[in-house]
């Protein structure tokens, strides 16, 4: 018997108000149409705080608020000018410190053993770089593991927020996953 099947419209929509034990650290991500996008993602994937560092712009900014579609009201977020004094503070803490960058030693996104790393950890930080640069070589030297997303195509990259948009997807389903009673 075949249902009926209707998008759902913004008032129909059941929120659900998780936060996951994810940390997102942008660190001079330059163009505030990523950033926005960054903010909106963040908002619809339960991200419990975003750092945004260095050069990266902040709201208010009239480019971030049409892009995150006001969810800039919504995220947690904070600037902190150096991103490896936050990194190295989160890990002192206990926070699990993961890179997404393509490295000579990097392992995939969806690896068991980054699946692993993340069952076994609480809280996680994801560190994310410059579009144009990636991930400074000062936070991969701090992190505590360095992912990748597989990619079959020509390209060796992919737009920033596109990126953690899987990247966040994948940790929150781990996280998700293992909180679920066997």
């Amino acid at each position: 018997m075949r249902q009926h099947n209707r998008q759902l419209s913004h008032e129909d929509h059941q929120q659900r108000g998780i936060r996951f034990p994810l940390i997102l650290i942008a660190d001079d991500i330059s163009d505030p149409l990523n950033v926005g996008g960054l903010f909106r993602l963040s908002d619809a994937l339960g991200i419990d705080t975003l750092y945004l560092c260095g050069e990266t712009p902040t709201p208010p900014h009239a480019k971030i608020k049409k892009t995150s579609r006001s969810t800039e009201k919504e995220v947690t977020f904070e600037y902190q000018a150096d991103a490896v004094a936050i990194a190295s503070a989160l890990r002192a803490s206990g926070t699990l410190i993961v890179a997404l960058e393509i490295t000579s030693s990097s392992i995939s996104i969806n690896s068991k053993a980054f699946s692993q790393a993340i069952k076994n950890s609480r809280p996680v930080c994801l560190v994310l770089g410059s579009e144009n640069t990636g991930v400074r070589e000062a936070l991969l030297e701090l992190s505590d593991i360095t992912v990748h997303i597989p990619m079959h195509g020509a390209n060796s990259s992919m737009n920033i927020v596109s990126a953690t948009a899987i990247a966040c997807f994948e940790i929150t389903r781990m996280l998700e996953d293992d909180d679920q009673p066997a």
